[in-house]
């Protein structure tokens, strides 16, 4: 682990910080690394009902790699590879987490920024917020997996746009092509996902899961598709003990107290 990284709980939300505000919160190899570690703990943890990601200061979300660490740790093709299947995991772990994953985006969400924000589920950014892939500005090439995930969210032409360009967005631009779910006013984009994410806490979380699987399924080619893990994972939420609660509830005039089971 490292300093770099701060992960805390509370009242239902999993934070995680990327700590390194002296460099815009660019991600180096051992940030990469520590992600797939907190990441699995607020897995384990039922009290952490939804995962939030933010970067440390109001400079930054993610502004990207850590651009100096390039010659040590990614100079050489056989550096380049652990490099990129540390990222790869990283980001894996991140999309596939069962539980719903937000990032909340102050300034610059650039390059790597980009791809950490675009495998979380939800994306909520402040009026101040930039959007940039400047891969044609390094000479980078980007695997399919990356420009595939952009693609399924903007489509084609944005992909290409945003690619081409190598520029930065605005908010607006990105809310715009879907990019993000939300823009907020700067000043209260804590205060407000805050709040976002408790509503996500407090509702079913096996009903959550349930969506993610199934969307993650539709994304896939059809002849990828695992119906029958959709049908049990619809199942698993009517034999509850949740379902039971959710329709008591309904008929008392009352919240209901979901458990996860």
């Amino acid at each position: 682990m490292t300093d770099k990284m701060i992960s805390q709980k509370d009242q239902g939300i999993g934070w995680m910080i990327f700590n390194n505000p002296a460099r815009h919160n660019a991600v180096s190899l051992e940030m990469w690394e520590a992600m797939s570690s907190i990441l699995t703990d607020f897995m384990a943890d039922e009290s952490v009902r939804v995962i939030v990601l933010k970067g440390a200061g109001d400079k930054a979300f993610v502004s990207g790699a850590d651009i100096s660490q390039f010659e040590e740790k990614r100079a050489s093709l056989e550096a380049v590879r652990h490099y990129n299947a540390t990222t790869d995991q990283a980001t894996q772990h991140l999309q596939s987490a069962g539980k719903p994953t937000i990032a909340m985006i102050n300034g610059y969400c650039i390059g790597g920024g980009v791809s950490i924000a675009m495998s979380c589920d939800l994306r909520i950014a402040a009026e101040n917020a930039r959007f940039g892939v400047p891969a044609a500005k390094l000479g980078l090439g980007y695997e399919y997996k990356g420009v595939k995930k952009l693609v399924d969210v903007v489509g084609p032409a944005f992909a290409k746009e945003i690619f081409f360009t190598a520029r930065q967005f605005t908010a607006q631009e990105a809310l715009a092509m879907s990019w993000i779910n939300r823009v907020v006013p700067t000043d209260q984009l804590e205060s407000y996902v805050r709040e976002y994410a408790g509503t996500i806490a407090g509702n079913a979380p096996l009903t959550i899961g349930a969506i993610k699987t199934i969307v993650g399924e539709v994304l896939k080619d059809e002849s990828k598709r695992d119906m029958e893990l959709c049908r049990r994972a619809v199942e698993t939420c009517f034999a509850s003990e949740d379902y039971v609660e959710g329709r008591t509830a309904f008929m008392e005039k009352r919240k209901p107290a979901f458990k996860g089971r």
